[in-house]
């Protein structure tokens, strides 16, 4: 699978598990509590090592918050988990809201941190709307609630959902987003996000890799996807997430006909948000032989 030097770490990996007759675990999508996530980046990583992952990213929504802690916690407690430092960029896109992954980056780039005060303070100025729609919706004080379940993190959309199912006003997290705060629902406000184009410039800026997020799960005809890697690709994107846990074959096969058709790299990621009976970090994340892994830029 890799054309490496052999004193890469991946390619090391890989030769060390291949004499164990085993796979690597590597995942390349996860949140803490320094966005939308459930567990905070220490916990993840106890996650992580106790699911026996090798590899894992923490790529919190347009924050970088976690990744020193983590990074701390690893080192303090000798653990054998490699971190790669990431983040997950939110951009907007025909009217869609596009992820874009950067993967291998350096937290402290100026560049970087300047997009990500932005989209910080963008992302707190669309929950304030959002709560002033919700209060007309009959419901009072989601807003101060949403932020304060967010603590230190990026507040988003799932907070508000969360505090929806709390009061009872929902039954599920997804009928907040179906009855509510979802694209042309009543709470529903338009994201000020960055283009994809901006998103891709940034990550490289920082040294890292762009990866599209989750292609499968956005609200695209085939028609609308193609044209969304097409333009990502010419924005000088990296790769593609192919591999997520919920996949079925045919999806997989088309996932991967797009990293051949537009040359690019191949990405797998649980997108963790908390733990779930269908979910979970490192599950069903293995890349088809047949494609460049995305860390074979690194």
């Amino acid at each position: 699978m890799s054309t490496l030097s052999p004193d890469n770490f991946y390619s090391q990996l890989f030769a060390a598990k291949a004499e164990k007759n085993a796979i690597p675990r590597i995942d390349l999508h996860s949140h803490t509590t320094c966005s939308d996530g459930q567990l905070t980046p220490q916990t993840l990583v106890d996650r992580a090592v106790n699911f026996q992952l090798d590899v894992l990213a923490i790529t919190d929504h347009d924050s970088v918050a976690g990744l020193d802690s983590a990074k701390r916690y690893i080192l303090d407690k000798k653990l054998p988990l490699k971190l790669v430092s990431g983040i997950e960029i939110s951009t907007y896109w025909h009217g869609f809201d596009i992820h874009v992954v950067g993967l291998n980056i350096d937290e402290t780039n100026p560049v970087l941190n300047e997009l990500i005060e932005q989209q910080q303070a963008a992302r707190e100025l669309r929950a304030q709307k959002m709560g002033e729609k919700l209060e007309k919706c009959g419901f009072i004080g989601v807003y101060e609630q949403a932020k304060k379940l967010a603590g230190d993190g990026s507040i988003t959309r799932s907070h508000f959902a969360q505090i929806l199912l709390q009061q009872g006003k929902v039954n599920h997290l997804q009928a907040a987003f179906d009855k509510y705060i979802g694209k042309g629902k009543r709470a529903y406000v338009k994201p000020l996000w960055c283009d994809i184009a901006e998103a891709v410039d940034v990550i490289h800026c920082a040294g890292g890799s762009a990866v599209l997020a989750h292609p499968i799960r956005y609200d695209l005809s085939g028609k609308w996807r193609r044209k969304l890697i097409v333009e990502f690709k010419a924005a000088g994107g990296d790769g593609l997430e192919i591999v997520l846990p919920q996949m079925n074959p045919e999806q997989r096969r088309l996932m991967l006909s797009y990293c051949h058709e537009y040359d690019l790299c191949a990405s797998l990621g649980s997108d963790f948000h908390y733990p779930s009976k269908w979910s979970d970090l490192g599950r069903n994340l293995y890349l088809p032989e047949d494609c460049r892994p995305i860390w074979q830029l690194w």
